[in-house]
């Protein structure tokens, strides 16, 4: 639940700067812009990546009270110092949303980024490096895309145009096609250096990580299909907003993406036999 809180407080700031740079490139585009989510989102995330590191303080433990938490401990790992760096990012995320300056909140929210890629690959993982590159990239394609086309559908209520709307909806479209092409290689990668590919139907159904991957996989396909057919909505229909119906059950699958993701951190890797 907690790394589920985590993930969608990444995606709603990430996704919001993302979709208002997209809304400036459209000519003739309404100033008015939907009420910003950042601060509340990365003030969540903060609290989560700060439960989060509680956890890591006792051992990887639920505490039983703050006698049970050594805050001095985290410094002493790597993990507890990858949740410093997350708790730490997050508070500068929610200031900078807060402040005039907005768009600095991508700089601690890059900084969430990589430390969590580098908590999901400890050192004694085969090829950590390689293993959290890919969960790099994974978590940035799944951030812009989820959290950009929240903000998108939020413009598009606010607008109420439909010219200006569509070509925002296109323009997010076309991009959201390349993420999805990242999320799944990057997701496919990151699924087979765990699972070598002649063990792979066996851990999907015989182990609690590959059957949970198998529900993300299917989601994943289904928002594939949603994504797919708000696009033909878009170019065929003689209004193009009538795509947000598709689109708006897009990010209802999408954050049942996120939630199966979070749970997902949380389960053991399968053998690599």
């Amino acid at each position: 639940l907690l790394r589920t809180v985590l993930f969608a407080a990444l995606a709603v700031p990430a996704g919001e700067l993302f979709a208002r740079r997209l809304a400036r490139t459209v000519p003739g585009a309404p100033r008015s812009v939907p009420r910003s989510w950042s601060v509340a989102a990365n003030s969540a995330g903060f609290l989560a990546a700060l439960a989060l590191a509680s956890v890591v303080a006792t051992g990887n433990l639920l505490p039983g009270g703050l006698a049970d938490i050594d805050v001095g401990g985290l410094y002493d790992s790597r993990d507890g110092r990858l949740a410093l760096v997350e708790v730490n990012a997050f508070l500068a995320a929610a200031l900078c949303a807060a402040s005039g300056r907005p768009g600095t909140q991508v700089w601690p929210l890059a900084a969430v980024v990589v430390a969590e890629a580098l908590r999901a690959h400890p050192t004694t993982e085969y090829s950590p490096l390689l293993g959290s590159g890919l969960t790099l990239v994974h978590l940035v394609c799944a951030s812009l895309w989820a959290g950009g086309l929240l903000h998108v559908l939020r413009t598009l209520r606010v607008w109420r145009t439909a010219r200006a709307g569509g070509v925002l909806l296109a323009r997010y479209a076309r991009v959201a096609l390349v993420l999805l092409v990242a999320v799944t290689a990057t997701g496919v990668g990151s699924s087979l250096r765990r699972m070598p590919p002649e063990t792979v139907l066996g851990q999907l159904t015989d182990t609690a990580y590959g059957r949970v991957l198998l529900a993300k996989v299917v989601l994943v396909a289904g928002v594939a299909v949603l994504a797919l057919w708000a696009r033909i909505r878009l170019a065929r229909a003689a209004d193009p907003l009538t795509a947000g119906t598709p689109a708006r059950a897009e990010v209802y699958a999408l954050g049942a993406v996120v939630a199966v993701s979070g749970l997902l951190t949380a389960l053991p890797v399968p053998i690599r036999w």
